[in-house]
């Protein structure tokens, strides 16, 4: 499929048609392609996607309070999310890579993805005024805004063991970084959650401190039989 085809069906399934060629162009235009990239457009779309989720969020959760409503913006406009999004939309396809980036699959990246997707949308909302910058991202939240979960169960593996921890009276958990060893390009975190009235300590191991603080908490969780799953 030529280049014009993937930019022609990309418009089709994103709803809207651009006027100015040059700025589709530039949304999908990666970092890697050179310095004439689609970051600004980026910053400008994420700003434009959150407004919009929230925007709806407070409307359909008329009784939600400003942390449930957080929390589930949160998982509307996330990195996964959004990937997912600009999957069904195959913006991939129409994706100007490096050569470096083309190479590792970077079409295929949640991150590459996300990020040109908030561009896709900062620049419709420049090509077509605010208006049609709010529907574009309206039109894309729309499906997952119809199946909205129950906010506590979006509520972190931390959080939900110090409310559970509250709520029996006992002591709030005390995380411990136990060891950080590996290359910087590829870390590795070990955390203890440690309970100070005697229910021992569990520990978490990920790439990243807070990473490896969730899993300890998620194990402690269990161990005392109050994970939800």
């Amino acid at each position: 499929m030529t280049a014009s085809a993937d930019l022609d069906r990309l418009q089709r399934r994103l709803g809207y048609r651009f006027r100015d060629p040059e700025l589709l162009a530039l949304a999908l235009t990666h970092r890697s392609a050179g310095s004439t990239n689609n970051e600004r457009l980026e910053f400008l779309g994420d700003g434009l996607v959150n407004f919009v989720a929230a925007e709806t969020l407070y409307r359909v959760r008329p009784g939600a309070e400003e942390g449930d409503l957080s929390r589930l913006r949160a998982s509307l406009v996330c990195e996964e999310s959004l990937a997912r999004l600009a999957e069904g939309l195959e913006l991939g396809d129409a994706l100007t890579l490096g050569g470096g980036a083309l190479k590792s699959g970077g079409f295929r990246r949640a991150p590459i993805l996300a990020d040109a997707l908030e561009a896709l949308l900062g620049a419709v909302y420049l090509d077509g005024g605010f208006e049609a910058g709010c529907a574009a991202c309206g039109r894309l939240l729309a499906p997952a805004l119809a199946h909205l979960p129950d906010a506590a169960t979006l509520k972190d593996a931390k959080t939900r063991l110090q409310e559970h921890l509250q709520g029996l009276g006992r002591p709030l958990p005390v995380y411990e970084l136990l060891h950080a060893e590996g290359p910087e390009h590829r870390p590795s975190f070990t955390v203890s959650c440690r309970l100070a009235d005697g229910a021992g300590a569990t520990e978490g191991h990920a790439s990243s401190r807070r990473g490896a603080e969730q899993l300890a908490a998620e194990q402690m969780l269990l161990r005392l039989g109050a994970d939800r799953a």
